[in-house]
């Protein structure tokens, strides 16, 4: 008999030469389980998205409950589909009173692509800033964002009038002006290796945006939802974008994504044309019953509140001579070495002694730490030990 694994690198498209190839049978609360009995406690989160952990109850028991009334029925946004209007409506409580309009995707990456065309046509201008080592998904136009070139080139040619500044960098926000329709930055840039800025920095940004009459779109799909101990980043650096976009931690593990501004920047898509953006799948039913779950769940059982604590409780656990640095803010952190043998060694040792951990696209030297937000502090020194083993043996 065939097994999964033959069948996954037969049968499905594969995304790198050597794919980790760990089975999953099922997932509960901190914890992955495979086929014969391995259990890995995740401190991945499935990259930012199960801030709850995985099938928490209440999310398991919306879905049951959407599934007896209906699934899919039409395309986004023509329908009055309850889900969607209850997740935007308890969402927008949650913000402040400048946002006033949701629109419901799919996924972080269709977020970023409705920003941009909302942008464009709101501000009438063409030119759209991003970050040196951004990520913002990989479709051809958030491709276009990502500050890697070595992403970009095998794709190319991708949008144009696409221009970077480096991040957490004051001098360069001169290069924001009256053609610019909008800056794209990550609240904190995740796949660069967790690198937090400056509260003076996005507060410039934000001023030269209002100067210049440009956007600032904030994008948070790795850090929304109580990631890094406030419900959405901005609140850190006492601003508001004009465009915030959500995804990953938004759904409770269901795919959705979202995009939010004003009424005044989200009504130019409309009309001229009518239905200029459309999703046929986005918000839907099914993933919002469940996004309206996850986030009542961080609210009322206050997980936010101990998010900091935990925090502390990793760098303090994970205080090694072979880690040069713990980056982050709340929840979402990382531990850097000095090259790729040590991450890759290092998380392999983990993931064998059941610890899954993992590294970003645009910082190869440094390991991903993100649990669920539910983690409990006897869960953080079990994973702590046998991330110090590894440092010591491989470090």
């Amino acid at each position: 008999m065939i097994s999964n694994r033959e069948l996954f690198l037969k049968n499905t498209a594969q995304t790198s030469d050597s794919p980790r190839l760990i089975e999953v049978e099922r997932a509960e609360g901190s914890y992955l389980y495979g086929p014969q009995g391995q259990k890995y406690l995740d401190l991945v989160s499935g990259f930012n998205v199960s801030n709850i952990g995985h099938r928490h109850p209440r999310v398991i028991a919306a879905i049951k409950e959407q599934l007896d009334k209906y699934m899919h029925v039409t395309v986004y946004g023509e329908f009055v589909q309850a889900p969607q209007v209850q997740f935007a409506t308890k969402l927008l409580e949650q913000l402040p009173r400048f946002f006033q309009s949701v629109y419901l995707t799919n996924s972080g990456t269709e977020a970023v692509e409705g920003s941009m065309k909302v942008a464009k046509k709101f501000t009438g201008r063409r030119q759209i800033i991003a970050a040196k080592k951004a990520y913002h998904g990989s479709t051809q136009g958030a491709l276009s964002l990502i500050g890697n070139p070595a992403y970009q080139e095998a794709y190319a040619p991708l949008l144009p009038e696409i221009d970077f500044i480096t991040f957490n960098d004051q001098e360069d926000l001169a290069h924001i002006t009256t053609a610019t329709a909008a800056v794209i930055v990550e609240a904190i840039q995740g796949e660069a290796g967790v690198r937090v800025p400056d509260k003076a920095y996005m507060q410039a940004l934000r001023e030269k945006c209002t100067s210049t009459g440009t956007l600032l779109i904030f994008d948070e799909i790795q850090t929304g939802f109580g990631r890094t101990g406030s419900l959405f980043a901005f609140e850190h650096f006492g601003i508001i974008p004009d465009i915030l976009m959500l995804a990953k931690g938004i759904g409770g593990g269901m795919p959705l994504g979202a995009f939010v501004a004003s009424k005044e920047i989200m009504d130019v898509i409309k009309a001229n044309p009518m239905l200029g953006h459309i999703t046929t799948f986005g918000g839907h039913p099914v993933s919002c019953a469940a996004a309206l779950a996850s986030l009542e769940t961080i609210l009322e059982e206050k997980l936010i509140d101990s998010v900091t604590e935990k925090a502390r409780l990793f760098r303090k656990e994970l205080d090694h001579p072979k880690v040069q640095e713990i980056r982050g803010l709340g929840l979402m952190m990382c531990l850097q070495v000095d090259t790729f043998d040590q991450v890759y060694n290092i998380s392999k040792y983990c993931a064998e002694n059941g610890v899954m951990i993992d590294w970003y696209l645009h910082c190869e030297t440094a390991l991903r730490i993100a649990p669920p937000l539910t983690i409990s502090t006897e869960e953080i020194r079990e994973a702590c030990a046998i991330i110090r083993q590894a440092l010591d043996i491989y470090g």
